[in-house]
């Protein structure tokens, strides 16, 4: 049995969020496409479906627009239906939907920063996370997330890294709980593999890392996480918790406020140098 539950063909994609209206214009007008593709090749929908491993019913939905196919079901639909590349490139425009609004929206700020700032006390910042450990923390989510939602947000969390990518990278100081980088989540490989990755991250030249140690009596970070984003412009746009009701903030006065708690926490915490020393301990006794 596949991991659609039926027979033995694969799972296309993600249901597509009704409420998401730029996602389901982009994924009706796709399906559109594909079934015009199919139906001037002279093909079936169960034929087609079998020739690219996905089930009827599959099929239907992609083409109904009610699914979000993968990348890959694109790159078959474009082999089977010798469409020379003209279907494989759809994966350009369905990059844009693939994953929930809220987090297309992060990914595209987090893109256009020049600088983002953080303090972390319950998990890893995201941007930090490898997939094991991003696959079990989404675990411990109640209610708990359906398979394929859980693909959906684990893929979402690995697009966001591709800031890494840019040259030159935003600069990125993050500062880290120390009981996040004690916490097994998905068991003692998959924390160690972690706190590797960690190691390497932290070596980059744009990201200053530091741990606040739980041993602090001062901590100006009890109220909980601090986030913000600053954009070239000059403009910028921060959340925390305990002020302003947890809502996104840009008014200069508001984000003074975050700016002047972080930065109080950032004097708080070990040094990035101290930081690194600590992880390298850490990775030693895990």
């Amino acid at each position: 049995m596949g991991v659609d539950g039926s027979d033995g063909t694969e799972e296309p994609g993600w249901d597509v969020d009704p409420e998401d209206e730029q996602g389901v214009a982009v994924v009706a007008a796709l399906g559109r496409q594909l079934k015009v593709w199919r139906e001037e090749a002279g093909m079936r929908a169960a034929e087609f479906g079998a020739a690219i491993q996905y089930g009827e019913d599959q099929v239907r939905k992609v083409e109904a627009g009610k699914r979000i196919p993968r990348p890959e079901y694109l790159d078959r639909a474009d082999r089977v239906l010798k469409a020379g590349g003209k279907i494989s490139a759809m994966k350009a425009d369905l990059e844009q939907v693939r994953y929930p609004k809220r987090i297309r929206d992060l990914k595209q700020r987090e893109a256009k920063a020049v600088e983002i700032g953080a303090y972390n006390n319950h998990n890893i910042h995201g941007l930090l996370q490898t997939e094991g450990y991003a696959r079990a923390l989404f675990r411990t989510m109640r209610p708990a997330y359906t398979a394929d939602e859980m693909e959906r947000m684990v893929a979402a969390r690995m697009a966001r890294q591709t800031i890494f990518q840019k040259s030159p990278g935003p600069t990125l100081s993050i500062v880290q709980e120390e009981v996040t980088l004690r916490r097994p989540i998905g068991g003692t490989m998959v924390l160690r593999r972690q706190l590797e990755h960690l190691l390497e991250v932290v070596q980059l030249p744009n990201i200053e890392f530091q741990v606040m140690p739980t041993s602090r009596e001062d901590h100006a970070g009890m109220l909980g996480l601090i986030q913000f984003l600053k954009f070239g412009d000059g403009t910028a746009v921060g959340r925390a918790d305990g002020v302003f009701q947890g809502r996104p903030v840009s008014d200069p006065k508001q984000l003074h406020l975050l700016e002047l708690r972080y930065g109080i926490i950032r004097a708080q915490a070990l040094t990035p140098r101290e930081s690194k020393a600590f992880i390298e301990e850490l990775l030693g006794e895990t």
